[in-house]
């Protein structure tokens, strides 16, 4: 659990840097600078790319994870495991490229219900999507080595600062949106060249092949985890990207872009455990090869309390400042209030629940989360058919709360009957109690009309309050020995 922690605090820094200036550029420049069909053309680009590059992937990220493990071996160059990793990525790329102009027509026809700009820029996907691809192989080969923070850097940090400085250089009229588009891939382009310059520097570029190592059981495994791995890595990304489509489909690019730009807010609550899957997945998988279930079980447990405390705070956080959120943003945004609600929402379900998907995709039964996925995918097209006619992109954010609580639901139950692994408890129930009432402890406080001071006094508040009675009642281990740690600290 050492390791996961480290990792994960610092990684989590880093992004957190990365979403001061994620919200300077998707919370309050996009929305001024940019029309919203425009911010929803940047979103839809990003999204069929993502959908392309996770096709293209041919599973090879699952194996990295799950397999690298049977691989390890400095001395021999890790048995030429990453010339395999590159070898698929490249024949991935090329197989998902004709997808991707065989399904041009149909994707031109529902990827957005005012598509005379997504046609313009349609072909802007194709370099997205070949570095979207190859950041994640090498990103998933740094995490096996147990470097997760790198990847963090480059994604969340580098390249949201790249991102800024196109947005400034297009505030200041020094190119047209056609060029700020190019710049805008080249910013999201340029992490992948500086990974791959970074594992070339720490001598971790091992090209040289080692087919010998790869006997008749361990390549049968490799294709079984593969292939379930294509689809449980599209399913996984269609589920974050589904609602996009639906609504680009059903509403248009405008709304998608009211849509994601406040998607981009609830996202807040989510950041810690995107650093804590990273890691986590490498230790798992370890653990499972071992049949190590009693590290499973405490890594699963302590996932779901520590990131539930860090959701609930970060949840209070939000909806205490919501009329400061739409304070911030153009009039046109304010019909997505309850769309933060019901995303926020759906991510504390997430967190709450831990690293429960890790923990079965690395074991024996992954197949199983493949196919609850699947089911989960048909179950968030249904409820936003149901909803999106009904409440437009609130019907959106419903549906994805729902099918996230479902979709939970059943890893819970299946880890509970399977493995007898039941991570809930009193201290769950007193971080909600602890939650209300920091939040209604400034519930009635009126409205500043300085914004800055607003946010400050609220937040400041619900975080004392709640950081209190947290350490007070002693809900998470972790967060009490690192509070006495830093109380030692300071002390000397």
């Amino acid at each position: 659990m050492g390791v996961i922690i480290k990792q994960t605090i610092k990684g989590t820094i880093y992004t957190y840097f990365g979403v001061l200036i994620g919200f300077i550029t998707s919370g309050f420049l996009f929305p001024l600078f940019f029309k919203s069909e425009e911010i929803g053309l940047i979103n839809i680009l990003v999204t069929y790319s993502a959908i392309f590059a996770q096709f293209a992937t041919l599973g090879i990220h699952s194996v990295t994870t799950r397999l690298f493990t049977y691989f390890r071996n400095e001395k021999n160059g890790h048995n030429g495991f990453l010339f395999i990793a590159i070898f698929t990525s490249l024949i991935g790329f090329l197989i998902s490229l004709t997808v991707f102009y065989v399904l041009k027509p149909i994707l031109l026809e529902t990827g957005s219900k005012d598509s005379a700009l997504f046609t313009e820029y349609f072909y802007y996907s194709i370099p997205l999507i070949f570095f979207t691809l190859f950041f994640g192989t090498f990103d998933n080969y740094y995490k096996v080595l147990y470097n997760s923070v790198i990847g963090t850097i480059l994604k969340e940090l580098i390249q949201r600062l790249l991102i800024l400085i196109s947005i400034l250089i297009f505030f200041f009229g020094l190119i047209d949106f056609q060029l700020f588009v190019i710049l805008y891939i080249i910013s999201s382009s340029l992490p992948t060249v500086f990974i791959l310059l970074s594992l070339i520097y720490n001598k971790h570029f091992y090209l040289k092949p080692s087919f010998s190592f790869i006997k008749k059981d361990l390549a049968l495994s490799m294709v079984s985890v593969g292939f379930f791995g294509i689809i449980t890595g599209f399913s996984s990304l269609a589920i974050l990207r589904i609602d996009s489509i639906m609504i680009a489909s059903m509403i248009g690019l405008s709304a998608t872009g009211v849509y994601t730009t406040v998607y981009f807010f609830s996202t807040l609550i989510l950041l810690p455990s995107r650093q804590l899957q990273k890691i986590s997945s490498t230790v798992l998988a370890d653990a499972w090869k071992e049949n190590n279930l009693e590290n499973i079980k405490d890594v699963y447990y302590k996932s779901c309390i520590n990131q539930f405390i860090i959701a609930a705070l970060f949840f209070i956080g939000l909806w205490g400042n919501i009329d400061n959120i739409f304070r911030i943003l153009p009039s046109e945004f304010i019909i997505g209030k309850y769309v933060l609600f019901y995303l926020a929402l759906a991510n504390v379900i997430d967190m709450v629940t831990g690293v429960n998907g890790t923990v079965i995709s690395n074991s024996p039964y992954y197949r199983f989360h493949t196919y609850i996925m699947i089911v989960l995918i048909f179950l968030i097209i249904i409820t936003n058919y149901i909803f999106i006619p009904i409440l437009g992109i609130t019907g959106a954010a419903l549906a994805s709360a729902l099918s996230t609580l479902i979709f939970n639901i059943a890893r819970y139950l299946f880890l509970y009957f399977k493995f007898k692994m039941q991570p809930f408890n009193y201290k769950f129930i007193l971080v909600i109690l602890i939650s209300i009432i920091s939040y209604f402890s400034v519930y009635f406080i009126p409205l500043f009309d300085n914004l800055i001071i607003d946010i400050f006094i609220r937040s400041s508040i619900m975080t004392i309050i709640f950081s209190l009675l947290t350490i007070k009642s002693k809900v998470s281990d972790e967060i009490n020995e690192k509070v006495i740690s830093f109380s030692k600290t300071l002390k000397f």
